[in-house]
Order: C-alpha cells, then structure tokens, then sequence
C-alpha cells in the first residue's frame, strides 16, 4: 500500500507540474497586468510601473518566470512560501488572500458537499430498494432536471424566491386555511409514495402524513412560531428522539431491544441536561463549550452502551455513543434560536433574515457572541449552500441507486438472504460498504468540480472566496492570483483522488494494492 501511494504521488505531482505551466503560460501571455496603470495620468506612476514590473519580474519571459513561481511554491515545503504579490488586490501577498479566501469558500463547499453526499446517498438508496417504483419514477425525473439546471440560474432563482419574498413573508409569517391544505396534501402524497407498499398502506400513510402536517402548520400560525422561533426543551427533546430513531434504525434495527433502551437512556440525558446547559453556554460562550458537551456525551453514550448492552455491548456503545454525539446539534440550534430577536434588530433592515449577499453581517464584526455569529453565518451560508447542493445531490442520488442495484444482483447478496438475513441487515451490513466504492471515486472527482463551481456561486452571492479571487485574477491579468487558486484546487483534487484509491481497500477487504 505505502508503494502505490508514493508511486501516485509522484504521478500526481507530474501531473501538477504540467497544468501548472500550461496554465501560468496562458494566463501571463493573455494580456498586461500593468495595462491600467500605463493609461494613468498620476505623477508617480512611472516610478510605481518600475517598482511593480520588479517585483513580479515583468522583464523575464513567461517561460522562465514560470520557474521562479515554481521555487517560490517548492518554499512552502520547508516553511518559506513565495507565491508572489497581487496586483490587483493592492499589492497584497498571494498566500494571505488565499488563506482568507480558501476557509471562507472551504466553509461553503464542505457544508454543501455533505449535505449533498448524505441526503444523495439515502434517497438514492430508497429509490434503489423501490426499484421502478412511482417513488422511483418521481426522483429520477428531479434528479435529471435538477442536474440540467445551470447553478447561476437556480442561484438567482434562490436570491427571489429562497430570500427576498421569504424575508417578506417573515415580516408577517401567516399561513392561509388554503396553504395548509395544499401544502399537507403535497407532503401526505410524497410520504405515502415513500412509504410505499399496497393500497391500504398508502391511504393510511397519506392520512397520517397529512394530518400531521396540518397539525404542524396549524401549530406555526396559532404560536407565530415563525416570527419568534424557539426549540426549548420540548424540541431538543423531539430532535434527540429523531437522532436516537434514526440511529437506532439504521445501526440494528427498531426490533434490538437493548438499542431502544440505550437510545431513550441518551433521549432522557439529554433532556436532563437540557437546564444545566443553559448556564455553560452562557458563561463560557465560545466553541470549547461545544467540545464539552460533545466529548461529555459521547462519554455518557459509551457508559450506557456498557451498562445495557449485554452480549451485544460493542454495538449498543457505538451506537449510543453515535447518538451522544449527534445530540449537540438540538442544543447548538436551541441557543442560536434563543438569539433570534436579538439578532433580527441588529442586521440593517433592508437587508433581512435570509441574506443574499456576503459571508457575514459588517454591523456584527466587532459583537462578542458565538451564538449570534452562528446565526448570522447560518444565514449566509443557507442560499449558496442550497445552490450548490442541487446540482451535487441529482448526481449523488443517480450514483447511489445504480450502484446499490448492482450490487444487490450479486450473488453474496442473494446467500446472504437465504441464510434468512432480515433486509436492514442485508443492505446495510453486506450492499452498502461496496455500493459505496464507486460513490468514493465521485467524490473524489466532484470536490474540485465544487470548488469550480462556487466560482459562479460566490459571484452571484457576492460571496468572498476562491471564486472571487480567481475572476478578479483573470480580469486583471494578474498571474500569481490565478496560479494561487489553481494551486489550492488543483492539490485539493489530486489528494482527494489518492485519499479514494486508499479507502477502496477499507470499503472492500478483497480489495488490496501492493
């Protein structure tokens, strides 16, 4: 394994040094960086031409400026990184901007990458087990038309209808008779089609899909939940038991008695801790206290895992210690929502709850709250991270569901239920490690295709990232920001495709590279 990871390190720094160059050679031969100065009428001009021309070597042909840049990118390696300066960010380092630039778009990218891989990988799984289902049918035909959509379109698209009218509608949040009505019966009709099975599965399905709905939006409009939105111990204590369901579910199934007894344990310690928390939050209002109860929950997780799991204890302690640690997001979005007024009367109000433009809120620079910055930060980040996420989520789901169907061909699969394996296990224990192999590989793949794509995300949302830099760099012909921008998504690729090749063998033991 070491062998072929070294022999793709060097195929892959071949491969870097080659679209390095040619990159750098099309971009330095594209035009002047200095072509606006040239037409100034500033008295200093001359002499600020000489110094910049010096500085980034000007005088040297393309050909052999490539070299320079490339020792200054060997620096990096012993703690003397020299990718230049930027012309056309006020003479800036190169290192610094990409620096600011890169966590501000790796913030984006992960966010919706995720999301896209989890919810992608789940519906395409369902659909796979609901093979030429009308469920099937119905998510084949988003997933295509969603991959078709091109990202500035669906990013517009957002900014009128995801922020501009929601924000009015959050100035007085009410739900018509006539809405919920239609909204139930739309949601009662996608479960039922979920769910699937005969006739009286989906009507009783449909109805109980419906009716809950419809309570819910009742719910919202009588409390004006909306206008004032709250979790409180009621809702950490739903969300938990959500966690500990699906958990549960997925891990061994809601028949595993000692599974159902540990996930209530976790539901009840959460809601125990729900008052204490309150005052760790605010008198220690910084990301270590996350980390505590995090790391203290997985630890009570562990411990009830141990105490009542019996013969099964290893399974029951990851299991209990999985829903530990998932339980702090209840408690995260319990004390944002706790902010929310505060936080609605110190954005400037033209600019609304659901933000269009920009990472963060100026105003709220200089306030210290973790909390508030979250929210703020959560609404940023919602519109992009959608856009980004569709287009990601129809590939994902397409994948999944091809690949799972292969596999549930095999015939390990077909002895698997013939030594009269339940379903859950055959699918989650058998198919799903090696349905997972090729979904590995387009990961890999689609990080950089991301990154490439926020470029057209963060200029619709006025988003300062990598994107940013690399438009401004091609418009100001200035070389060393472009070539920082390949750099950073270029090695992002590359190691992400090694890191794929490497996982094969921890998703399929019969895979081994020597």
């Amino acid at each position: 394994m070491l062998t072929f990871v070294l022999r793709r390190t060097l195929a892959t720094i071949i491969v870097l040094l080659v679209a390095s160059f040619v990159v750098y050679q099309l971009t330095a031969n594209s035009g002047d960086p200095l072509a606006e100065l040239r037409g100034s009428n500033d008295p200093g001009v001359q002499a600020r031409l000489e110094s910049l021309a010096e500085r980034l070597d000007l005088d040297t042909p393309p050909l052999l400026r490539y070299f320079t840049w490339l020792g200054g990118v060997a620096g990096c390696f012993v703690g003397r990184c020299d990718l230049g300066i930027s012309v056309s960010r006020g003479d800036q380092l190169v290192s610094d901007a990409i620096a600011t630039a890169a966590g501000s778009t790796l913030q984006l990218v992960t966010l919706s990458t995720v999301l896209a891989i989890v919810l992608g990988v789940a519906i395409g799984m369902t659909t796979a087990l609901r093979q030429y289902s009308g469920y099937d049918y119905t998510v084949t035909f988003f997933a295509f038309v969603f991959y078709s959509l091109p990202i500035f379109w669906v990013a517009v698209l957002l900014k009128e209808f995801g922020a501009i009218r929601f924000n009015q509608f959050l100035d007085d949040p009410q739900i018509p008779i006539l809405a919920i009505i239609g909204i139930s019966l739309v949601i009662a009709f996608i479960g039922s089609a979920i769910v699937g099975g005969d006739l009286p599965i989906r009507i009783r399905s449909f109805l109980l899909v419906g009716a809950a709905t419809a309570i819910l939006l009742t719910f919202l409009q009588l409390t004006q939940w909306l206008a004032s939105p709250s979790i409180g111990i009621i809702g950490v204590g739903l969300l938990s038991l959500l966690i500990a369901a699906v958990v549960v579910l997925l891990g061994t199934g809601l028949a595993n008695r000692r599974a159902l007894v540990a996930g209530g344990i976790m539901v009840a310690v959460a809601l125990i801790a729900w008052y204490p928390l309150q005052f760790l939050f605010f008198y220690m209002n910084s990301p270590l206290s996350i980390a505590i109860v995090f790391v203290g929950l997985v630890g009570i997780g562990l411990l009830v895992g141990f105490l009542v799991g019996g013969d099964d204890r290893r399974t029951i302690m990851r299991l209990a210690a999985i829903i530990g640690g998932l339980q702090v997001l209840p408690f995260i979005l319990d004390q944002m929502f706790l902010r929310w007024e505060e936080y609605v009367q110190r954005i400037p109000l033209q600019s609304g709850v659901i933000s269009t433009i920009g990472a963060t809120t100026p105003s709220l620079a200089r306030l210290d709250d973790m909390w508030i910055h979250f929210l703020d930060s959560a609404a940023h980040l919602v519109l992009p991270t959608i856009a980004l996420m569709i287009i990601s989520l129809a590939s994902y789901t397409r994948y999944a569901r091809s690949s799972l169907l292969e596999v549930l061909n095999q015939d390990y699969i077909r002895t698997a239920r013939a030594k009269g394996l339940t379903e859950r296990t055959v699918v989650m224990r058998h198919a799903f490690r090696n349905a997972m192999i090729p979904i590995a590989t387009i990961i890999a793949i689609d990080i950089g295709a991301v990154i490439g794509g926020a470029v057209i995300t963060e200029r619709v949302f006025a988003w300062q990232g990598m994107g940013q830099l690399f438009t401004q760099g091609l418009e100001a012909v200035d070389v060393n920001l472009v070539m920082g921008f390949f750099l950073v998504t270029g090695v992002l690729t590359v190691v992400f495709n090694v890191i794929a090749d490497v996982l094969y063998s921890a998703l399929d033991p019969r895979i081994r590279v020597s």
